[in-house]
């Protein structure tokens, strides 16, 4: 159905247009510097896949935020990574990284299509949802084919219907502890395999940052995901299940300056703010009590974390600013 007024888009409508555009700017970066050391065809086919889309989804963003005037994101350009600098990341773990950014995609297109309500944009992020699908579709499938997707635990099955008959589902500190639900392990091996991969890319991107500062938040950040990974295994070493692989071991030696500390802040606080929205999902769902409060101790640590890496990007003046409601207040007094 057709509209005969000029629609203009939400807050919500333009925050995913502008987040996005922040995503993709730093997606591209690390995909044009992939692409200038993968030696794997296969990889290689898929990152100049997911840099296709990436270019592609620049423009269509901006071309929206232009249309509603509004300016579009500095982000992140050339001037934020060395292409042909040395390689800091071995070809399995370009592979995960893919991974976990297209996971990342398919998570924001669906909320931005469910709270999109101009109809262009719901058309625009169902496209942006099918093409993130097929990406993840083709990585999954590069990932089994050469034996570097750690598969989650299995279940045997029970063979019956049953209903949960006392309070003692809920407990977790004192007494037996339940075996966990399906649901659990899921959402605790997914939050594994994303803190594999920031550990990774922390001491990566630890060993090429140029200031001290940033090196040292790196090093910081390294503690707090290798500690959280270690809490998730030891869950799982007591249920008697397999845990994910590591990464760490796919990152180089070198030392060369790659990315500015501008990306590299952006890369670190944007994985945080991801990790703590993961948690809160899985803390929503995990009836176990000593689950939950993992959880939100985890959180507490990681949104401290956040911050602080926030107030160093503010300090560096590297912290663009979204786009924001109108100051009220302050338009008045200068009147």
């Amino acid at each position: 159905m057709e509209t005969n007024h000029n629609t203009r888009l939400t807050a919500s409508e333009i925050s995913n247009l502008w987040t996005q555009y922040m995503f993709d700017s730093m997606n591209l970066c690390f995909f044009n510097y992939a692409l200038e050391h993968l030696e794997d065809d296969d990889i290689r086919s898929v990152y100049d896949k997911a840099s296709t889309l990436s270019e592609q989804h620049l423009v269509e963003s901006g071309r929206f935020l232009e249309q509603e005037k509004f300016p579009i994101p500095k982000g992140f350009t050339e001037e934020d990574v060395k292409k042909q600098a040395d390689r800091l990341f071995q070809d399995p773990f370009y592979l995960n990284y893919l991974y976990i950014m297209s996971l990342h995609g398919l998570t924001a297109y669906g909320l931005s299509v469910g709270n999109s309500i101009r109809e262009d944009l719901r058309n625009y992020f169902i496209k942006c949802n099918q093409e993130a699908l097929n990406l993840y579709n083709e990585v999954i499938a590069a990932m089994l084919t050469k034996g570097i997707y750690t598969r989650p635990p299995v279940l045997n099955p029970s063979g019956k219907v049953s209903f949960v008959q006392d309070q003692g589902f809920l407990a977790g500190w004192f007494g037996d502890r339940r075996p966990l639900t399906a649901l659990e392990i899921g959402n605790i091996t997914f939050n594994m395999n994303k803190m594999n991969l920031h550990i990774a890319l922390k001491v990566g991107f630890g060993q090429v940052a140029s200031s001290k500062e940033v090196r040292q938040i790196c090093e910081r950040g390294i503690r707090i995901t290798s500690k959280h990974t270690e809490i998730f295994r030891g869950i799982f070493r007591e249920e008697k299940l397999n845990s994910p692989m590591s990464w760490q071991s796919h990152v180089t030696n070198t030392t060369e300056s790659i990315f500015s500390d501008k990306y590299i802040m952006y890369q670190l606080h944007l994985s945080t703010q991801a990790a703590i929205a993961f948690y809160g999902a899985a803390l929503s769902v995990s009836a176990r009590r000593d689950l939950g409060t993992q959880y939100t101790r985890l959180i507490s640590e990681l949104l401290k974390f956040s911050e602080d890496c926030a107030n160093i990007m503010i300090k560096n003046g590297w912290f663009e600013e979204p786009p924001m409601n109108v100051d009220r207040d302050k338009l008045m007094k200068e009147k």
